[in-house]
């Protein structure tokens, strides 16, 4: 019997028939059903989860760096600096025109004279001749006057002996009966004669180039040979009795030098002493001098007086010191003034200076105070102040972000070697003068 199986066609949901796929629709809801369920769970455990501790941060007490205040009294030093230059320079320019015919070795840049010293000496030649012939002509104006007085005597003899006989008045009626004009003439001739003659002494005398003070060529420009004409500048000297020093100061560092206003150019008892200091070779240098004056205008571009100090003998060596330089003309020198003296001040870092007038200090070992202080006098790392600040007073130089009067603080003293130098700064006693003690040393 022939086996015959018939394919039977499959019915919808038998066994066997794939499962048919959802639809985009259905798919996208069923994303939303999981992603609302995750929603929901974050959110019951967001609110079901613990707070935390509240907890106070650390107290943070700022380090700060101390300086001892130290308090002093007497005179301030007020502090300036300025250029040196000469007292006086001259241009070297002859009186009389011709050659040059004799030079001195030291008329070079840096030679040395003394006060009338020649330097060069002009032909005298063309001089000396004016001068002999000058002098005769002085002898000639002589034997004229003589003539003139003998012819005015005889003229007076005559007009008396004419008078006697004639019974005349002995009296000459006027000035040419005794030739009176005449002998005026020949004695003006004779000074005008010896004028002239005195001209040309002077001018021989001129052909000698001296120097007027005891000084330094600056340069010169000038050979042996050379024609030289009147008035033609052949170098500079300047002098080396004294230097000057120009410091110019604000008012208010002018303002402490008391008697400055009544210092008088050229007047000792007006004098106001200074003490010098210059650089040489790494080295720094004293020397003693004077406030001779100050300038009557003040600059209208820096605002500042012009003080004038004067240094004698800056050329000169010290006997207890013969390492010393001169005080060069051009360098650069600090001068020390003595100021106006004070019962009280003290004197702290200049960074310790807040905002002009406001200096922390540390009181009872931990609190910052802001304390009011009037600034006197700045010099180099130093401020002189007057304020309610005691000696010994630790004085805040430190910068600190945020600030508040009674603050605490963590003060800690810098090392002594860490300290501005207080030798900068001497103390002197009322009216005594003098260098600052360490200047300069």
């Amino acid at each position: 019997m022939e086996d015959v199986t018939r394919e039977m066609p499959l019915q919808p949901g038998g066994a066997g028939a794939p499962t048919p796929r959802p639809g985009p629709w259905k798919r996208l809801g069923q994303g939303a059903i999981v992603i609302g369920v995750g929603v929901a769970a974050f959110v019951l455990l967001f609110g079901m989860r613990a707070e935390p501790a509240e907890v106070d941060p650390p107290r943070v007490i700022p380090t700060v760096s101390t300086v001892p205040a130290r308090v002093t009294q007497g005179a301030i030093t007020v502090r300036g600096g300025g250029t040196v230059r000469p007292s006086a320079e001259v241009t070297i320019a002859p009186q009389v025109g011709g050659r040059v015919v004799w030079a001195s070795p030291a008329l070079v840049s840096g030679g040395r004279f003394l006060e009338d010293e020649p330097l060069l000496r002009v032909d005298p030649a063309d001089y000396e001749n004016a001068v002999e012939a000058a002098e005769a002509d002085v002898a000639q104006r002589e034997v004229a006057l003589l003539e003139a007085e003998e012819n005015a005597r005889l003229a007076l003899d005559e007009w008396k002996r004419l008078a006697a006989r004639e019974n005349l008045d002995p009296t000459p009626p006027n000035a040419l009966v005794t030739r009176q004009p005449q002998l005026d003439a020949a004695k003006a001739a004779l000074r005008s004669a010896a004028a002239r003659l005195e001209d040309t002494r002077l001018a021989l005398q001129r052909t000698w180039i001296r120097a007027p003070f005891n000084g330094i060529v600056r340069d010169e420009t000038v050979d042996l040979g050379q024609f030289v004409s009147v008035g033609q500048a052949i170098g500079h000297l300047y002098a080396t009795d004294e230097v000057e020093i120009v410091v110019p100061m604000s008012d208010n560092e002018a303002a402490l030098i008391e008697r400055l206003w009544s210092a008088r150019a050229g007047e000792p008892e007006t004098r106001i002493p200074v003490d010098i200091t210059s650089e040489y070779g790494g080295a720094d240098y004293l020397w003693s001098g004077y406030v001779d004056r100050a300038e009557g205008d003040l600059d209208e571009q820096t605002r500042t007086v012009d003080v004038v100090v004067r240094v004698p003998a800056p050329f000169a060596p010290m006997e207890d010191e013969p390492r010393r330089p001169p005080l060069l003309i051009g360098s650069y020198a600090t001068v020390d003034i003595e100021g106006t003296s004070f019962e009280q001040y003290a004197i702290v870092p200049a960074s310790a200076v807040r905002d002009g007038d406001v200096v922390w200090t540390v009181r009872d070992d931990t609190l910052l105070a802001m304390t009011p202080v009037e600034p006197i006098q700045e010099v180099d790392d130093l401020a002189m102040v007057l304020g309610a600040i005691a000696d010994g007073t630790p004085v805040i130089v430190s910068s600190l972000a945020f600030v508040t009067d009674g603050m605490t603080v963590l003060p800690v003293q810098i090392l002594e070697s860490a300290q501005p130098p207080e030798a900068d700064v001497g103390t002197a006693s009322p009216g005594e003068t003098g260098t600052p003690e360490g200047v300069g040393s």
